[in-house]
């Protein structure tokens, strides 16, 4: 049977505090009932020494009758809690007692009375007041509190008329005074009723607590975090989970949130990559069996122009064929490119030795629609581990791509380049065209999609990912409608690269 981990660790905790509590109420309640019968026990003792102070002189006179009568008076003292007084020498016979059946009699040394000072050994003067004391039940089953106080043989004694002891004789008796512990044992039952009500209350209370704080930093949690878990793999990536605070189970949240974007962007890549190979593919088959024909095409074209030279609306037809097939032989030789990519010859380079060869390839056509281009080359950038040529390719294409969205108007380009993040250098080239709408940001880099009509292929940007992707780096573009676009390439360094002579690690490919 299957039990939630809330539930166990509220009975864990439940049980340890219900133990401790409990502990706790049994010790508390023992230290309560100690400290109630050690003030019984004082209270005793000190009624005692009263009654050998009052009867000191009649003891003294041996005036047996008035003796008698206080010890019984005192034992009549019942809203006092006095059970009974009695008096017995040390062999001991009661001499004088509160109930007159046991006059006369002798105790038995084993009794309760007597086992205090026989037990210990000592003589019964030299005892504490706690081994003076003793408890036991009377025949009505409440229990007696019987302190025993010894009655010394004091000079007086010893040099009296009416009865004179000897000298050596230490003790001459020993008052024993009975008191009730009725009251006591009311008020240990009403302290252990109150004591235990409020261990009750405070496990109860305790519990409620931890069940609620249970719930709310464990349990819901939990439960969004396995209701996510569930989603993402039921296929659903946009799943999120509200952090619910900043510990463990929130991090774990927020954990889960990074895990489900990132594994959003790595299925939007690997449905690109699976689009690029499959139109890859498609496109091999088409440029290998439509390039042969077009050369045919181009040369027979070529020959015919230079035989009707004199026919110009004919040469201006022929222009128009040979111009077309030129152009659509770009496209397939672009589609090669695409689908079988050269491995990059790669090899330390300077990164900004290729900006300015590639600004030197497209400054023509950029000042022919009044384009500002500005440089901001980083000095001592770390040398990029790169095929040269291939890495021009792709920035000569970024820069054709802004100058076609400034148009004709006029603009500003800014390319620049910095150390980038892990081990790696970037190339920045920003324009202040029309922007890209965010609807076509996600489909710039597939094949044959473009937002220039007729006037674009739709291969540049795929062919210049696959570059960046075969050195291990990154194109990354951002942009807004009216505000212009940057693109980000990052490609490694040659001190940051798995293929350079270091052979370290390059960071991992990503593109945005």
């Amino acid at each position: 049977m299957r039990t939630r981990i809330g539930t166990r660790l509220i009975l864990g905790a439940g049980l340890s505090t219900a133990l401790v509590i409990g502990g706790m109420a049994v010790v508390i309640l023992r230290s309560h009932t100690a400290q109630l019968l050690a003030e019984r026990t004082r209270s005793a003792d000190q009624l005692s020494e009263t009654i050998k102070s009052a009867t000191h002189f009649d003891m003294l006179e041996n005036r047996r009758d008035n003796l008698h009568r206080q010890i019984r008076s005192v034992g009549e003292l019942q809203e006092e809690g006095i059970r009974k007084v009695r008096v017995f020498n040390k062999e001991g016979r009661i001499m004088f007692s509160s109930a007159n059946e046991e006059i006369g009699t002798s105790l038995d040394i084993r009794g309760e009375a007597c086992y205090a000072c026989h037990a210990e050994g000592r003589p019964l003067e030299r005892l504490e007041i706690q081994a003076r004391a003793r408890t036991f039940r009377a025949p009505d089953g409440t229990r007696v509190l019987g302190l025993i106080n010894p009655i010394p043989n004091e000079p007086t004694c010893s040099t009296a008329d009416c009865h004179a002891h000897s000298a050596k004789q230490s003790l001459l008796g020993v008052l024993d005074v009975n008191v009730s512990l009725a009251e006591v044992d009311r008020e240990i039952a009403h302290s252990r009723t109150v004591i235990a009500a409020s261990a009750i209350l405070a496990m109860l209370v305790g519990s409620f607590i931890l069940w609620w704080m249970n719930r709310r930093l464990v349990v819901e949690p939990v439960a969004a975090l396995v209701a996510g878990t569930r989603r993402v793999g039921e296929g659903d990536l946009t799943t999120t989970i509200p952090v619910s605070g900043r510990h463990e189970l929130g991090e774990l949240a927020g954990a889960f949130n990074t895990m489900t974007q990132r594994l959003a962007e790595t299925q939007g890549q690997l449905a690109q990559a699976d689009k690029l190979a499959s139109v890859g593919r498609l496109a091999a088959g088409v440029a290998h069996e439509i390039n042969n024909p077009l050369t045919g095409v181009l040369s027979y074209a070529s020959l015919l122009r230079k035989r009707m030279e004199g026919d110009a609306s004919a040469c201006e037809d022929l222009d128009v064929i040979v111009r077309e097939t030129v152009r659509c032989r770009g496209i397939i030789r672009g589609l090669l490119d695409f689908a079988r990519p050269t491995a990059p010859a790669r090899k330390p380079m300077d990164l900004n030795e290729v900006v300015r060869r590639s600004v030197s390839v497209v400054m023509t056509q950029l000042s022919l629609n009044q384009v500002d281009l500005s440089l901001d080359l980083a000095a001592e950038l770390p040398l990029a581990f790169a095929d040269a040529n291939q890495i021009q390719q792709v920035a000569v294409n970024l820069l054709l791509n802004a100058g076609d969205a400034i148009g004709t108007e006029g603009g500003i380009i800014r390319a620049s380049t910095r150390p980038g993040p892990d081990g790696s250098i970037e190339l920045v080239i920003k324009d202040s065209g029309r922007g890209i709408a965010a609807e076509d940001l996600p489909r710039i880099f597939e094949p044959f999609y473009t937002t220039k009509g007729n006037h674009g292929t739709g291969l540049g940007l795929a062919v210049s990912w696959g570059i960046v992707e075969a050195h291990g780096g990154a194109l990354e573009v951002q942009s807004e409608p009216g505000q212009g676009t940057q693109f980000t390439l990052r490609i490694p360094t040659a001190a940051g690269s798995k293929d350079s002579p270091d052979g370290s690690q390059p960071p991992i490919p990503t593109t945005t």
